[in-house]
């Protein structure tokens, strides 16, 4: 007998597909673009919180290379010290609070293990240095640009960040209520 003209797939794209495997049923990937989103959210509130509380002399320290070769200069790596170990204390702790940074709740993206699962408390913390390259003064961008690269290249769509920590960035409504992050 001939196969049918008609055949039934199921719905979702590619990197559904592929992440389908082991995956809950539904659950969807989010896009690239509200990943960027949502970073661009977190460093602006940090910005903020900092400017705010330093009369913006924090960050004439961070972008000034310039000082490097003068007296100046330990004032500099202190204060790039301290820009990158905020943002990962920011990151591991909003994460370990609410499942996802405050940019990726207000973007709907909720960050679980491969398989649908939450983070353990003792993931964020990794995954919170692998985000900091991104916020590195001058060459942050050039690794987010790198990575965005790499992200659409990859079948699944994943992020190298999720790549390396067995994670997947879903759109939040697509997963079931317990593992949505932010609901504890």
């Amino acid at each position: 007998m001939a196969e049918s003209p008609v055949s039934v797939h199921k719905p979702g794209t590619m990197a559904q597909a592929a992440v389908a495997a082991t995956a809950p049923e539904g659950m969807l990937i989010a896009p690239i673009w509200k990943r960027i989103v949502a970073l661009a959210l977190d460093a602006f509130l940090i910005t903020i919180v900092l400017a705010l509380l330093t009369r913006n002399s924090f960050f004439i320290y961070v972008v000034a290379i310039d000082l490097m070769l003068t007296s100046q200069a330990p004032y500099v790596v202190g204060s790039w010290i301290i820009h990158l170990t905020l943002y990962w204390l920011y990151f591991k702790y909003t994460g370990r609070q609410y499942g996802r940074s405050l940019g990726q709740r207000a973007m709907r993206i909720a960050i679980v293990h491969d398989d649908g699962s939450l983070l353990g408390l003792n993931h964020w913390g990794v995954r919170a240095a692998h985000k900091v390259k991104y916020v590195i003064p001058f060459i942050g961008i050039f690794f987010g640009l790198w990575d965005i690269v790499m992200t659409y290249r990859h079948e699944t769509k994943r992020s190298p960040v999720d790549l390396k920590n067995h994670t997947v960035a879903a759109v939040d409504w697509s997963l079931p209520v317990a593992t949505r992050g932010g609901l504890r």
